[in-house]
């Protein structure tokens, strides 16, 4: 994966399929850092779901498999994807209560509280087959693979993906808490490292899987398990990555932070659109740091983007 070449990405139906949470996230409505506000207001969310409507947003064919309760959260769920034009084909109803993040508003990182659910009732089907083999590249997260049944879906996803020539995206964003008790998820999350096309880690992150370090040894932490593509976001200091061969330094692009809920995902979002679209690999991850600085200024994790050549315009990428 050269800096100065465009990434390869076989001519299928669909461009991005995300796989994984979708869920509820209560962001507080004050700034707070210690739970201590008396309201919340209720936004879509989780990561894979996050990316899958900014990829849409930005211009790039997009489709979410996930799975809500069969409640009432769930079913603001399916509004909002439908509302933004998202089939809900591969959402799946379980009889559990839909996934809920509890977050602090934060100018730096968020704490999360979760409580989960339904997330991880995804399943494996034919259906879900068929949507991998016409997408040119799948996407995932640590939620969906921190619990059975849903590991056993990513597992198989990932198989059949690199099967039949799709890129993957592995966001490592472990949190112990959403681990089973008494389960080695560090462990397992190194092991699938070297299945990934892209992996891209916060600092926060990298200090969870392998301890306080430089951020550039914790970059090479992630090579030597056999990551491709390393992604390291380091916040206000910005990024750096390494195909492995050359390492980047990428300094932010935000001028103005309201609400960190989603950065990460915002830039996912960014890059896959940019880099579908046939932009050189350099310019596609500046182009995700640009959507992730314009997501910066507004609160919740799906904002109201507009089309990625805009964003270029506006960043004078």
């Amino acid at each position: 994966m050269d800096f100065l070449e465009r990434l390869y990405f076989e001519e299928k139906p669909n461009d991005l399929m995300t796989i994984g949470e979708l869920l509820v996230d209560m962001i507080s409505n004050e700034y707070d850092e210690s739970f201590l506000s008396n309201g919340y207001t209720k936004y879509p969310g989780g990561s894979p779901s996050n990316i899958a409507i900014n990829a849409r947003k930005l211009g790039i064919r997009s489709q979410i498999a996930a799975c809500v309760g069969d409640d009432g959260f769930g079913d603001f769920l399916v509004e909002w994807l439908n509302r933004d034009g998202m089939s809900t084909h591969f959402v799946q109803r379980a009889n559990e209560s839909t996934s809920l993040v509890v977050v602090n508003r934060s100018r730096s990182t968020p704490v999360p509280i979760f409580y989960r659910g339904a997330d991880y009732q995804l399943s494996y089907s034919p259906l879900l087959e068929g949507a991998l083999l016409n997408s040119k590249a799948m996407h995932f997260s640590c939620w969906p693979i921190s619990r059975a049944p849903s590991r056993r879906t990513i597992e198989r996803a990932i198989d059949i993906s690199k099967a039949h020539g799709a890129k993957i995206g592995f966001d490592p964003n472990y949190h112990r808490m959403i681990w089973q008790k008494g389960e080695d998820g560090v462990s397992y999350v190194k092991s699938i490292l070297s299945k990934a096309d892209f992996v891209k880690p916060s600092e926060d992150d990298a200090e969870r899987l392998f301890g306080k370090d430089t951020p550039f040894n914790q970059l090479e932490k992630f090579l030597e398990l056999g990551a491709k593509l390393v992604i390291l976001t380091l916040g206000k200091d910005g990024a750096i990555v390494s195909n492995g061969k050359e390492t980047k330094e990428f300094a932010t692009m935000a001028s103005e932070i309201v609400d960190t809920t989603g950065a990460g995902d915002a830039f996912w979002s960014g890059f896959y659109a940019a880099a579908i679209k046939g932009y050189p690999l350099e310019e596609a991850l500046r182009l995700g740091f640009a959507v992730s600085a314009y997501k910066l200024k507004y609160t919740g994790a799906v904002v109201d983007l507009p089309k990625l050549e805009e964003i270029k315009i506006q960043y004078r990428l």
